[in-house]
């Protein structure tokens, strides 16, 4: 029998390019030779207005890679176009708020149709990091220091926000790093090393978010391992990411060039096994499904593996850390795609 599986793409984040990127990798591979009459793909292109699209125009975004204009339909008459009620199974490929949030997840369980991916409550915590920590902390794996603020804190009268500033100081110290708690792919996020550059992006930080995670910096090599299952799930590789960039922001992310990605990592046996273990806790602790891709920070002078976060759904393109992790493990992007798929039926 040949399953219609909905790719469904784009959304209202700041990574909808990501997503279309994403989706456009993930359709090749479902129609991959290796997957030769499985799979019927139904593209649905959710627009930066929130307005769904199949058809024609979710096919001319698909191909070209280019999003659609606003105006490409009015969002106040939306509705869901008739292709859903003939999906066999969903592929959500949406990055960031409103589709990696649990969202778009709440919403496909209510079309009682198995999707790919992390429950509502998984992709909830995943995207939210102060719940993520909390739910990490719960579970006793090891995370660098940080502080939970608030955008009202920031954004208050003259008196609260220096012993706020006052307070980062004393308990993280410099260099530390401002990030809005609901945001991927480093949107945001800010390094800072002296007061009036806290100053700065905690007031950047929350024109993102009206929550904000403010963390020690630290010393150490970023390190990923991806995650594949549902009740028994198994752990790729350890895969290693260097850059020349203060950091791994937006720009070092999705700019060929600015970074490399070392897969295997060169690590100790037993430092990658831990990774491999602590992998697999983070994403049982959060309750996840199919996929996910956990960081970590390797303090090698100490010896200190340190969580960093999970990303429930990761860059999917074929040159993402993700696909690229379970290559070298010995599942290929069509065979990974197909297991996803087939993880989606099995949890439903």
């Amino acid at each position: 029998m040949v399953l219609r599986v909905g790719v469904l793409f784009g959304g209202c984040s700041g990574e909808h390019e990501v997503s279309i990127c994403s989706a456009q990798a993930i359709t090749q591979a479902l129609l991959d030779a290796a997957n030769q009459g499985k799979y019927e793909v139904v593209p649905f292109y959710i627009q930066k207005n929130g307005l769904w699209q199949t058809g024609e125009l979710a096919q001319t975004v698909l191909e070209s890679g280019v999003p659609a204009d606003k105006a490409a339909g009015d969002a106040s008459l939306w509705m869901f176009p008739a292709e859903v009620t003939q999906v066999d199974v969903w592929f959500p490929v949406l990055h960031g708020p409103n589709g990696e949030d649990g969202t778009i997840q709440g919403l496909l369980k209510l079309m009682q149709v198995p999707f790919v991916g992390c429950g509502v409550l998984a992709s909830a915590i995943g995207m939210d990091k102060l719940a993520m920590k909390t739910g990490f902390a719960q579970a006793g794996l090891p995370q660098v220091k940080y502080l939970a603020v608030s955008r009202s804190e920031v954004w208050s009268n003259p008196c609260v926000f220096p012993k706020l500033c006052d307070q980062i100081e004393a308990t993280l110290g410099y260099p530390c790093f401002i990030k809005p708690a609901n945001l991927g792919s480093s949107v945001g996020i800010a390094k800072v090393r002296t007061r009036s550059e806290l100053e700065a992006a905690l007031d950047n930080a929350a024109s993102y978010d009206r929550r904000l995670i403010v963390e020690a910096g630290v010393i150490a090599r970023e390190v990923e391992c991806a995650v594949l299952g549902n009740d028994q799930p198994k752990a790729s590789v350890v895969g290693e990411i260097t850059f020349d960039s203060d950091f791994y922001d937006y720009e070092t992310k999705y700019t060929a060039g600015k970074a490399d990605l070392q897969i295997p990592a060169a690590l100790p046996a037993e430092i990658s096994s831990r990774i491999q273990e602590m992998a697999v806790q983070a994403f049982k602790a959060i309750d996840g499904a199919g996929i996910a891709r956990v960081d970590f920070f390797y303090v090698e002078a100490t010896g200190e593996i340190l969580l960093n976060e999970i990303n429930t759904m990761p860059g999917f393109t074929a040159t993402s850390m993700y696909p690229q992790l379970w290559a070298a493990s010995g599942i290929s992007f069509p065979a990974l795609v197909d297991q996803l798929v087939q993880l989606a039926q099995e949890r439903r």
